[in-house]
């Protein structure tokens, strides 16, 4: 079937990182409703309580009663053992039925904004903060395809859910902007080397989320802080509801070039 007639995803194994909450959620909740009978998706997160509350509502969705699984796993994937449980469930959940594997790669954290760049002096921080965000996307995602190898008539498609933070610097964001920007290049060549995945960088623009709270309220950048506080008091913040739909349009069409970093703002 060709993309400009595709109305669902196939029968598909969906692996959704940060799934508990903002971004990650919804779009556990669209793909829910593109994927065929039979799809299984997988959950992951810190949040067990709020995975698990997910997991209730998509069994009792329409695609739920239709015949979708779900599972959660409760993981912190900047740890080995988390990656590694992550890994296990999705290769229990891969079957000969499955034809289409969609990883999104999402879960993310916004860092301290609160400090300028030649404040973070302790390797440390440092480190644990790339480890989360950018060596267990490394890692997860390797591992994954090992385990979930090509064979005919199967499709891969990753996704990094990425940010004008990965092409642009923000004034005390050193850290977001960092990690955002090794994600994607990180993305591109793996665009390069393996020409029959899709991969797709996505950035679903400034959202009404926890994390956007945080930056109104924490950023150390007055100018920085200023912008952002007007776009939420001007109402100019977007939907995760808005943004997710063009991320899955994109999903149906797939017609983008792989390895590519696309705008919720260019669509």
């Amino acid at each position: 079937m060709s993309s400009s007639q595709r109305t669902d995803l196939g029968r598909a194994l969906c692996i959704i990182t940060g799934a508990s909450r903002g971004f990650g959620r919804t779009v556990a909740r669209e793909l829910s409703r593109l994927v065929k009978p039979g799809s299984v998706l997988i959950l992951t997160a810190r949040s067990e309580e709020n995975l698990r509350s997910l997991e209730v509502e998509l069994a009792g969705s329409e695609a739920g009663k239709s015949g979708l699984l779900v599972q959660c796993v409760p993981a912190d994937l900047a740890q080995m053992a988390g990656l590694q449980s992550v890994v296990s469930a999705s290769r229990a959940a891969f079957s000969e039925h499955i034809d289409h594997v969609i990883l999104v790669n999402n879960a993310a954290s916004l860092g301290d904004v609160s400090r300028f760049t030649s404040s973070f002096t302790d390797m440390a921080e440092v480190d644990s903060y790339l480890s989360l965000n950018v060596t267990s996307c490394l890692c997860l995602t390797a591992r994954l395809l090992q385990a979930l190898p090509p064979r005919s008539g199967l499709c891969r498609s990753v996704v990094n859910i990425t940010s004008l933070c990965a092409l642009q610097p923000f004034k005390s964001w050193a850290l977001y902007c960092t990690g955002k920007a090794a994600r994607e290049m990180m993305f591109r060549v793996l665009a390069t080397e393996e020409p029959d995945l899709r991969v797709l960088s996505y950035s679903p623009g400034p959202l009404d989320t926890d994390m956007q709270l945080v930056a109104r309220s924490s950023t150390a950048d007055p100018d920085l802080k200023r912008t952002f506080s007007d776009m939420f008091s001007a109402g100019q913040l977007l939907t995760c509801e808005a943004s997710c739909a063009k991320l899955m349009k994109l999903l149906l069409e797939d017609s983008f070039t792989s390895g590519a970093h696309i705008d919720v703002f260019d669509l």
